[in-house]
């Protein structure tokens, strides 16, 4: 949900009143509307802002015989930080449009704030809109610089590389921007105004200089003394501005100008000093004392100065102009112009080392007592007040996992340091959960046993004890460690353990503990399901889901789900698990706070569910629109699910190497201990590799892993067995055919019986297309040549006609033999040919008259 809009960041700021006219950019400008994008880029304080305010007003009040001034929509939106999140960036960008429009808006504004459309949906009807809008559209970014999310830079590219012809955007930003501009610069469709051509000419520097202004305080300056000056700051705007500042009242101004040398980085240095020096002491104690702060308000620069008066002096600056933003349209919130607030905390270097973790401490705690929990951290640890920083970490984890904002709880344990956190059973168990995202087994149990000892120290030491938050994760902290050794086990492919582990985390849980209950219901499930237990494994893992919709941990929920699925997919129901993730996944799109995470994650799933059935433009659909989807703000247990799913559908279109590539990075991100690796990523390998004919990099898998024919069933690794039945068939399908395959046949028996013992019919039936190509030849048939007697099926028809007994669907026969479906129906319509039928069930009932079956 996006927050209310601050309408003052949609405001094109005005003009300066010590401007000076730069004909030679805003001819450059002018170019605006011959290009998809112009970019201004260059550092703090060249003068971007007030180069774009002085064209966009020449601009809207210029006619000429091709365009009408008022056909021309200027929008304008000052970015900051908060705008790295694509709901709020795209937003203040519709709105800001519609402001200066009467067709631009309502669409994809009602799109964004119904929390059910993608940002692509969104874009496509904002680019809509936008060609319907009569007349040139400019729209201006400014601080782009601020914006880091990755989504937001690739939804930006697409809006590019849509915009119709007569909308043009414009960047001004202190880097360039995060998405590539090489082919809006080869097409000639970008505007490019850069560091070097915004620095003040001599002509511009004696302009500025020698302006009504400047002369108006007092400051006379010869040519000379500005053309050294111009020299000395090499054309940086906001050096002149400050320098200019600091001129007033003095009377040696040729001695200032000869004292003023050095690199930009000295020159700021040095110009701060001036400027603060000449602040009334109230004023420069007040800047110092809060240049450390990313915002305020007058009441928090109260609490961290301890003192009155905030909001009076926050006043008397912005009237001043001295470098304050205003961040709402009430003007409660400010910051520091960012190069004005680098000045400051420069200034203050070593001075205020003394005193600033006692400013840290009272901003921290204001800002807790305010309901800003992520500032209040940030402070304590800027403080190095650890202690702090943990108890309100402690309490803040509560909603934050059950909002799964995982990047944030990972960036804050790391930032302690090792002691404190093992001092806390709760960090201790939100470390181990870190380690265990990161791969680091050895040290996730470390963290565990600690928080164990860490709960026993705090029943022997009251002190210790009262230090901690009182939350709900501190109470059942000995439950959760046992819900993540059950992870510990099951990452090390200890299914008894597994099971044991979840056990006790459920005998120390209450009967109102419903996350610690749905944790280990759902390892226990997770337990069964790596036995083969299917029915047990659906039972449990059902419980584990309810359990977690009790508990308000709906992401976790949604993404519980996909687990179902896969059950309902080895239980033989596909339909049941395609129903699932569909039913989830409108769950996920259509709340009021969409959950982007779990939606892409279902997406993957119905991904996978359509490759099972040879939908591979669905699966594309699915996998791509997980892409975009992907949140930047959790950290998805599944991430590595994508790439095995992609790397599946280049394979299926014969693209093995990509899929290869693809199988890299999947191995890259999966991490275990969170679901039983039922096909590992090297067994996916090598089917690929098999299809792709490389066999002796299959065998050499095989042999890596020890895989072996005459192995005892075991479901963990039945998918490595069935992979190396399908390299022995691939190897030998002459020795196969002419019954020199016993052992084969047999061992798939043996897999079969455990598999339909255990209720796994997904297996029961790819292990019944394995063994239909293990099979002889049937006396009478004449492999390998098709003629014109009913009785003569090929080698391939035959095995076709084997598994059309089998209850695969067309697509799944044709992925089990590696044709493609339209292959498989030429061989079925010869079979049908030959046999004198017309249908599947007729064809197997006629080859089992025939004794081919």
């Amino acid at each position: 949900m996006v927050s209310p809009l601050i309408g003052t960041k949609m405001l094109v700021p005005p003009l300066r009143h010590d401007l000076v006219t730069r004909p030679r950019l805003t001819r450059l400008l002018n170019k605006v509307t011959e290009s998809r994008l112009t970019l201004l880029s260059a550092p703090a304080g060249f003068g971007k802002t007030t180069l774009l305010t002085q064209w966009l007003q020449d601009w809207t009040a210029a006619g000429d015989a091709d365009f009408d001034p008022e056909r021309r929509c200027v929008a304008w939106v000052s970015l900051d930080a908060s705008d790295s999140d694509p709901a709020s960036f795209w937003t203040y960008l519709i709105t800001a449009l519609s402001a200066g429009s009467s067709v631009v808006g309502a669409e994809p504004l009602a799109l964004l704030q119904s929390g059910r459309s993608q940002i692509e949906a969104v874009l496509t009807a904002l680019v809509n809109e936008l060609a319907r809008q009569p007349g040139q559209v400019v729209l201006v970014l400014e601080d782009y610089h601020a914006v880091t999310d990755r989504e937001v830079h690739d939804s930006v590219a697409f809006f590019l590389e849509h915009l119709p012809p007569d909308a043009h955007l414009v960047i001004a930003t202190r880097a360039d921007p995060g998405f590539p501009l090489g082919r809006l610069r080869a097409r000639g469709d970008l505007v490019e105004i850069r560091a070097a051509d915004l620095r003040f000419s001599t002509e511009e520097t004696i302009a500025y200089l020698t302006s009504p202004y400047l002369a108006g305080s007092g400051v006379e300056l010869s040519r000379e003394d500005i053309a050294t000056l111009g020299a000395r700051t090499e054309g940086w705007i906001a050096a002149l501005q400050l320098a200019a500042l600091s001129l007033r009242g003095r009377d040696d101004i040729a001695g200032f100008i000869d004292g003023f040398s050095g690199s930009d980085r000295y020159v700021v240095d040095y110009l701060a000093e001036e400027v603060l020096d000449r602040q009334p002491e109230q004023v420069r104690d007040f800047l110092l004392s809060t240049c450390f702060l990313d915002r305020f308000t007058g009441d928090l620069c109260d609490a961290v100065r301890g003192s009155r008066g905030g909001n009076h002096m926050l006043e008397s600056l912005a009237r001043s102009n001295l470098f304050l933003v205003p961040l709402d349209d009430q003007r409660r919130w400010y910051r520091y112009h960012h190069l004005f607030a680098d000045l400051l905390r420069a200034r203050l270097g070593d001075a205020g080392s003394g005193h600033m973790p006692m400013l840290h401490r009272r901003a921290s705690d204001w800002c807790s007592e305010h309901g800003l929990p992520e500032e209040a951290v940030r402070y304590a640890v800027a403080g190095e007040d650890f202690d702090r920083a943990a108890y309100l970490i402690e309490e803040a984890v509560p909603q934050l996992r059950r909002t799964r904002q995982d990047r944030l709880l990972l960036t804050w344990i790391r930032a302690l340091p090792e002691p404190v956190v093992r001092r806390s059973p709760v960090l201790c168990v939100l470390a181990g959960w870190a380690a265990m995202t990161a791969g680091d087994l050895k040290a996730f149990e470390d963290l565990l046993d600690a928080a164990e000892e860490a709960l026993a120290a705090g029943k022997a030491d009251e002190r210790l004890a009262s230090t901690w938050a009182e939350t709900e994760d501190l109470r059942t902290a000995p439950a959760m460690v046992a819900v993540y050794r059950a992870a510990l086990a099951q990452a090390r492919g200890d299914i008894e353990g597994t099971a044991d582990n979840a056990r006790h985390a459920l005998a120390l849980a209450g009967p109102e503990d419903h996350f610690v209950r749905g944790a280990g219901a759902g390892f226990l499930g997770l337990s069964a399901w790596a036995a083969g237990d299917i029915a047990s494994a659906l039972a449990r893992y059902g419980e584990a889901v309810r359990a977690l919709h009790a508990a308000g941990n709906h992401v976790d929920e949604l993404d519980g789900t996909i687990v179902l699925a896969d059950l309902w997919v080895t239980a033989g129901r596909p339909s049941k698990a395609r129903r699932l993730c569909e039913q989830s996944l409108a769950t996920a799109s259509g709340s009021e706070h969409p959950h982007q995470r779990a939606a892409a994650d279902l997406h993957v799933a119905l991904s996978e569910l359509d490759l099972e059935i040879g939908d591979l433009t669905s699966a594309e659909e699915h996998l791509e629109t997980a892409r975009m989807l992907a949140e930047s703000a959790s950290i998805t247990e599944n991430r590595h699910r994508w790439f095995i799913a992609a790397a599946h559908l280049r394979a299926a279109r014969g693209d093995h190497d990509t899929a290869m590539s693809l199988l890299d990075r999947a191995e890259e991100l999966y991490r275990p201990g969170f679901y039983p690796n039922i096909r590992p990523i090297a067994a996916i390998r090598a089917r690929i590799q098999i299809a792709a004919g490389d066999l002796d990099a299959a065998a050499a898998w095989a042999d890596a892993h020890e895989v072996a024919m005459g192995d005892e069933p075991s479901y963990l690794r039945e998918y490595e067995h069935l992979t190396l039945a399908r390299l022995v068939l691939a190897e030998n399908g002459e020795r196969v055919e002419h019954g020199g395959s016993e052992v084969l046949r047999d061992w798939l028996g043996r897999l079969q019986a455990a598999a339909t013992e255990s209720g796994r019919r997904h297996s029961v039936l790819e292990i019944g297309a394995l063994q239909a190509l293990a099979l002889p030849a049937t006396p009478g048939t004449s492999p390998g040549h098709a003629g014109v007697s009913t009785a003569s099926l090929s080698r391939r028809e035959l095995q076709v006609l084997r598994m059309l007994e089998s209850e695969l669907t067309g697509p799944e026969i044709a992925r089990e033999l590696y044709v493609t479906l339209n292959t498989l129906r030429t061989h079925t319509k010869r079979i049908y040919i030959k046999l004198d039928v017309t249908t599947r069930a007729d064809a197997v009932k006629r080859g089992r008259e025939r004794g081919l079956l």
